[in-house]
């Protein structure tokens, strides 16, 4: 059972939240319910929520819950881990609902002494088509992880870390304002190390993904833009990582190719058919997705061309975004430091 209050748990669960009282007491219900024998604490960081979300966390006397300034998640994961007293530290959101045996699940990783980080993964009960699309995402990841000893990506929905290296790394860097890619710096921080983490897959957390193609679009320009950051930081996870399908990255190429094609032809500037072969071979590259998502969602698979296709140019946004940001940054840096030298006193 969860209790509060102890200092001797095994385990901490930490959830950040910010305004989350419509989906707080779904993810700690699912906590309540956990098949795990041993005791537990669950610790709960309001973002400076301004909605209901106290009011529903005070029906959870057995939930320890920490209150700041709104600071991001980042700095809210950070905050419980900080007064978390399990060896072994759980991180989820306040958005999932995790199966009766999630806790079961991450925890068996860490029978390795070897192992600092372990990932599980979504599923959800959603019928929309887009909903559907996006689980298909997921579980084509989740193909790529199953096949590695060890991986370099441990996202924030079900996400497990051995408290002293977690504290040790220093944790999630504050500086990312969002829910973006936090999780993917770190994961990326503790690869460089050599720290063993592992994918979990029975470690099943249920999700509410986007169901419009407004708002899936959106997340992927969001989240293409903070990857970039950080890969910035960690160059060498660019060319290929444990998380990322090698043809995605492909396909995101093409679609500014696809578009200059088309461009060209409509101008006259080109004679051959280019665009015509950049929509096959991107018709192509979307096969093998189609192919693996048709026995699961036969709709996915006949309408991925156009949805990855969608998803290409919303994460090449993202990526562009990204890199003007960045080249404004650096510029910006060096303007400082110019006007900085032009004021030292000279020889």
């Amino acid at each position: 059972m969860p209790f509060r209050g102890s200092r001797t748990a095994e385990v901490s669960v930490v959830i950040p939240t910010w305004n989350g009282g419509k989906t707080i007491g779904k993810c700690l219900n699912a906590l309540r319910n956990q098949s795990f024998g041993r005791c537990f604490e669950i610790l709960v960081v309001d973002d400076g929520s301004t909605d209901n979300t106290l009011d529903v966390l005070a029906s959870y006397p057995e939930v320890l819950v920490i209150s700041q300034a709104n600071a991001g998640p980042a700095s809210a994961r950070n905050r419980g881990a900080r007064d978390a007293s399990g060896e072994v530290i759980l991180f989820t959101d306040d958005d999932c609902a995790p199966a009766r045996d999630w806790l079961t699940e991450m925890l068996r990783p860490f029978d390795d002494p070897e192992v600092v980080g372990a990932k599980g993964v979504y599923r959800t009960h959603q019928h929309e088509l887009v909903a559907r699309f996006v689980q298909c995402e997921y579980e084509d990841r989740y193909r790529v992880m199953s096949h590695e000893p060890s991986i370099d990506f441990v996202d924030t929905y079900s996400a497990g870390f051995r408290h002293r290296q977690f504290t040790e790394i220093g944790g999630y860097d504050v500086s990312f304002p969002a829910a973006c890619a936090e999780d993917v710096e770190l994961s990326y921080r503790m690869s460089r190390k050599g720290w063993k983490m592992v994918f979990a897959p029975a470690a099943v957390v249920y999700h509410q993904h986007p169901c419009t193609m407004g708002n899936y679009l959106r997340r992927k320009v969001k989240f293409a833009f903070w990857r970039v950051v950080a890969v910035k930081q960690n160059p060498t996870k660019a060319v290929k990582d444990s998380h990322t399908p090698q043809l995605m990255k492909m396909q995101m190429l093409l679609a500014p190719a696809l578009a200059a094609a088309l461009a060209s032809e409509f101008f006259g500037l080109s004679s051959m058919p280019l665009a015509t072969i950049l929509v096959l071979l991107f018709a192509v590259s979307t096969l093998p997705f189609a192919l693996r998502a048709f026995p699961k969602d036969r709709s996915v698979a006949v309408l991925a061309p156009l949805l990855l296709a969608a998803r290409a140019c919303a994460q090449f946004f993202g990526v562009a975004s990204a890199a003007l940001y960045l080249v404004g940054v650096s510029v910006g840096s060096f303007g400082a430091i110019s006007r900085s030298n032009a004021r030292l006193p000279r020889a």
